[in-house]
């Protein structure tokens, strides 16, 4: 077993060459069952320049701060791609399963591949007020865009502190689903997640189905498939089968169309566009 997901880890970025700058700060002391760690993309491109920005999202939600507006980013069945142009920013908590209840009072599910708006000025207000003055390019000073981005979660954090509900004990049961199946590559079946927690295999699909808004099965798959796309990415000399038997899949054919279904191309199509910067 491995350390759960950290604020370093490079799974979910298909293209890292290719990113704005891009930042992911800790969640403060005290939230940690709430956000696993906000994420600060701040962009300037050249006119008529647009640059095209593929994740494989965490199998979870995101709550986002826009210069517009705040929006609940649901959980996703397949790769996520946003085209950013001229000069922007955003600021977003992945989010615990046990913060979802308070922010999607029905549920992740009905948010599934999908943005919804959400009533918060004062957060968007906030967030805005710090963001807005600095810059995206290397002019700014490191420690002046690290304060800012320090000050920017920090307004973040407090709002979520007044606005989401301290988790029950169901709500923390589904952060240790997450954790287990993050942290533990060979966790590939609902029944070896349930065994892990001591729980039924029904009472795993409840919590995912209640706190992610995914099957269980997919959230497993979410995570081995980010850990294969970094395999392929980082290790050119690692061959697609070995990938696939590392990570529990019955053989290269059914990794192959996972890759297919979730990321749109094959394991080698991947493999060989994961180095281009354009």
């Amino acid at each position: 077993m491995v350390d759960p997901v950290q604020p370093h880890d490079p799974r979910g970025i298909l293209y890292p060459t290719r990113l704005p700058t891009f930042h992911r700060v800790p969640a403060p002391p005290g939230l940690g069952d709430l956000v696993r760690w906000f994420w600060i993309p701040e962009w300037r491109l050249a006119p008529g320049r647009t640059s095209r920005q593929s994740v494989l999202p965490f199998p979870a939600s995101n709550l986002v701060v826009e210069p517009d507006g705040v929006t609940l980013a649901g959980p996703t069945t397949r790769v996520s791609h946003r085209d950013l142009t001229g000069a922007g920013w955003a600021v977003g908590a992945l989010l615990r399963p046990a913060a979802v209840a308070s922010l999607c009072p029905d549920g992740p599910r009905a948010v599934r591949d999908a943005e919804v708006a959400v009533a918060a000025p004062e957060l968007r207000a906030a967030v805005a007020a710090v963001m807005a003055g600095g810059r995206s390019d290397e002019d700014e000073d490191a420690g002046a865009g690290a304060a800012r981005r320090r000050a920017a979660v920090a307004a973040f954090a407090g709002w979520l502190a007044d606005h989401v509900e301290p988790p029950g004990a169901r709500a923390l049961l589904a952060n240790r689903l997450e954790d287990l199946v993050a942290a533990d590559r060979s966790v590939t079946q609902v029944e070896q997640a349930a065994a892990g927690l001591g729980v039924s295999v029904r009472a795993v699909q409840r919590l995912a189905e209640r706190y992610v808004g995914l099957p269980p099965l997919a959230v497993i798959r979410r995570y081995r498939l980010q850990e294969a796309a970094q395999r392929l990415r980082d290790e050119p000399g690692v061959t697609i089968a070995d990938v696939a038997a590392e990570l529990g899949y019955a053989d290269q054919a059914h990794l192959s169309h996972d890759f297919r279904s979730v990321l749109g191309l094959p394991p080698s199509a991947y493999r060989g566009d994961a180095g281009r910067t354009d």
